[in-house]
């Protein structure tokens, strides 16, 4: 008893430490490669989600043939059956899907735009989002708590984006407050559609008794097809000039790993973290996100509101899990 309880104990460890190393890891190596000064052109956007999501097919594919004790004939099979032969069990994939794929687009653009501390407070408005669509679209009741929760995380947020007064001519500050405004919108935007893709995802989920990964199969299929059209819609003249992987790097390819295997590691440890140690994470994602982006990136500079908002935006996750029952009902990416 006393060694399952350490063991339980220890895990919850090792998740908060997943939890905080994947959401700052991504945040932080995706905006330094889209800052990166580098000889060449830079990577594009939307050939680095396709090599996100042919790395996630490739990595579910895995995990189903690991199920079906390593036997392609099994996989094979099963694949078939869930897949194939159940066309509108399928199709069901393909909303959430293009919204996954619209809002990675979405998450880059963010980062072009905004340093990583105040596009880690502003993507907590992801909850807000979520909470909404929960209750509108699975019939979900929030508690008082979880009301006040969302105003305060409103407010906190509302406070990040306040504009401050900085150094620099006329023609800077317009164009920062331009940068700034791009980042803001794509944020929201990526808030929406994560909060809406996020629940509807639950609702098939909990719909079937189909193995996770065979969805997550499916969702990285629609995934390819709507991010390679993305592709050839937005950039391919230039893919067409100079290839797909132009731009490519080391710190590029990790972002691309991180993004791809970023959700499956959070679905296997989110089971042993409840809301508090998603809080935890969340907060110690933030504060990381904020000392590196001041002492390596150099393109943070904290202000007292920013500092107000961002503990306001804290204390709201953490009075949102409070009432929380199920821990594994959340649909909340951390």
């Amino acid at each position: 008893m006393v060694l399952s309880s350490l063991h339980s104990s220890r895990l919850k460890y090792v998740s908060l430490g997943v939890l905080v190393l994947q959401t700052t890891s991504l945040v932080l190596t995706m905006r330094y490669s889209r800052t990166l000064k580098d000889d060449g052109p830079r990577y594009l956007a939307s050939t680095a989600v396709v090599s996100a999501e042919v790395l996630k097919i490739f990595a579910c594919s895995l995990l189903v043939l690991m199920e079906n004790n390593f036997s392609v004939r099994a996989m094979n099979q099963l694949l078939k059956e869930e897949i194939v032969k159940r066309p509108a069990e399928t199709m069901k994939l393909a909303i959430p899907a293009g919204i996954y794929t619209l809002q990675n687009n979405l998450l880059y653009v963010a980062l072009s735009n905004l340093d990583a501390a105040t596009y880690q407070v502003t993507y907590q408005l992801k909850i807000l989002t979520t909470a909404l669509f929960s209750v509108s679209m699975l019939g979900r009741r929030l508690g008082l708590y979880q009301w006040l929760s969302l105003l305060i995380l409103m407010a906190g947020v509302t406070l990040v984006q306040w504009p401050t007064e900085s150094e620099g001519d006329s023609e800077q500050k317009i164009l920062s407050a331009g940068s700034q405004f791009v980042g803001l919108m794509a944020v929201l935007m990526a808030c929406v559609s994560s909060g809406f893709a996020g629940v509807y995802f639950e609702k098939i989920l909990k719909g079937t008794k189909q193995s996770v990964w065979v969805r997550n199969i499916q969702l990285g299929l629609f995934g390819f097809v709507f991010g390679l059209v993305g592709m050839l819609v937005y950039d391919g003249q230039r893919v067409k000039q100079s290839g797909i992987f132009q731009g490519y790097n080391t710190i590029t390819c990790t972002v691309v790993v991180l993004q791809a295997l970023g959700g499956l590691v959070i679905a296997v440890v989110i089971k042993y973290a409840d809301n508090i140690l998603k809080g935890f994470a969340t907060s110690l994602s933030i504060i990381t996100s904020a000392l590196i982006s001041y002492f390596l990136l150099e393109d943070f500079n904290p202000t007292s509101i920013f500092f107000l908002g961002s503990m306001l935006v804290i204390a709201a996750t953490f009075l949102y899990g409070y009432e929380c029952k199920p821990p594994s009902s959340s649909t909340i990416k951390v």
